[in-house]
């Protein structure tokens, strides 16, 4: 109930941006114009429909989070997937023509097409079922991701059976430090609250940061999907 009410507030008063984390793909469009630098319009809070705006600069090489590709995906995977459509939030459609691997076989590129007409607000809509964030490799700021969640696997820590002790339910998992890339206009933000990182959860600026190395620490996910012991 509390992370409920939490994202309540923050979902009518935080500003969004994209960021991707831990581990992302290589996507490079095959059919963009070299060099070629295009910037969209995003809303800061779509809660707020005359609220302000940001700038979110589109090239011809980006980055996605690795969950959003699934190259032996199921039916009912709509997100990106070999010879599959997706959106890119805020931007065009895009088709994913070739995955390129590693020696290893770990996919570290996906080679794309997008399609000019489908630019929001010109030309064709066509829909998909499919939308993903992304930040462009040319702009994408690095930034450090405190990744927390619940301390403990049980519901109620009262309960804890005579023949075990406390540290046995400890969470392993209760934070997750790793490696972020953020749109730019995330380090102009200075709302002095918790941003939603879209998709993703709402995440609070440390005061660790620093002018080369800013730090978030994520305060909830958008939804929770953590399993504890009952």
């Amino acid at each position: 109930m509390l992370e409920w009410c939490v994202r309540q507030d923050l979902n009518a008063r935080s500003n969004r941006y994209m960021v991707v984390s831990g581990d992302p793909v290589k996507v490079t469009l095959t059919n963009w114009p070299i060099g070629k630098v295009e910037w969209f319009e995003a809303p800061l809070n779509p809660a707020e429909p005359d609220g302000a705006s940001r700038k979110v600069p589109f090239t011809g090489e980006l980055l996605i989070d690795r969950a959003d590709f699934m190259e032996d995906a199921p039916k009912k995977f709509f997100r990106l997937k070999p010879e599959g459509e997706v959106r890119l939030k805020y931007t065009y459609i895009i088709k994913c023509n070739e995955v390129v691997k590693d020696e290893s076989g770990k996919v570290v590129e996906l080679k794309c097409s997008y399609d000019p007409s489908t630019k929001p607000g010109e030309g064709e809509w066509r829909s998909v079922k499919g939308t993903i964030h992304w930040v462009s490799t040319q702009f994408a700021k690095e930034v450090e991701l405190r990744q927390y969640d619940k301390l403990f696997t049980l519901a109620d820590m009262s309960q804890v059976p005579e023949d075990k002790d406390y540290k046995d339910f400890l969470n392993p998992d209760s934070l997750i430090v790793e490696k972020g890339w953020s749109e730019p206009a995330l380090l102009e933000d200075n709302s002095g609250i918790a941003v939603q990182f879209e998709r993703v959860g709402y995440y609070i600026k440390d005061k660790d940061s620093t002018d080369t190395l800013p730090v978030f620490n994520k305060t909830t996910a958008l939804k929770d999907s953590f399993k504890i012991d009952a």
